[in-house]
């Protein structure tokens, strides 16, 4: 009997051929899908080598940049310190000529301070003048 009916080898341990067409065409279909597997295997590897020289080109690209960032602040900086050196020494001259114009208006006050101070010992001569007047009328007049 065949083997598709029972399910088993006759006693001959020949296989009925329909057996033998199922087994070959399972077998087919594994093979068929063990090479697909290979292929996807092989696409993926691929995919991942792919990806892999994709990112160390772009790496690269980003480190390019950077260089060229590091470069360019390199530049402002020195540009920044050579206006700030340049504006020093002017911030100086500000500085000198504020620090000027202070010190003579202190010279211009204490001027006119000094005039004030002059005029009080003027005034406070002439006041002693008078009160020593006063005093010889007064003694006289009680003589």
């Amino acid at each position: 009997m065949c083997a598709f009916i029972c399910g088993r080898s006759d006693s001959s341990g020949v296989e009925c051929p329909d057996r033998l067409n199922r087994t070959s065409s399972y077998t087919r279909r594994e093979n068929r899908l063990a090479s697909l597997n290979k292929t996807d295997d092989n696409s993926t590897s691929r995919n991942y080598k792919k990806l892999y020289e994709d990112a160390l080109a772009e790496n690269e690209k980003l480190k390019a940049r950077l260089e060229d960032s590091k470069q360019e602040l390199t530049k402002i900086r020195l540009q920044l310190d050579s206006v700030t050196q340049v504006r020093a020494p002017s911030s100086r001259q500000e500085k000198f000529g504020l620090e000027k114009q202070a010190l003579e208006k202190r010279v211009s006050d204490m001027e006119e301070e000094l005039k004030v101070l002059t005029e009080l010992k003027s005034d406070n001569q002439r006041l002693k003048d008078e009160n020593g007047a006063l005093i010889r009328v007064i003694s006289k007049l009680s003589k």
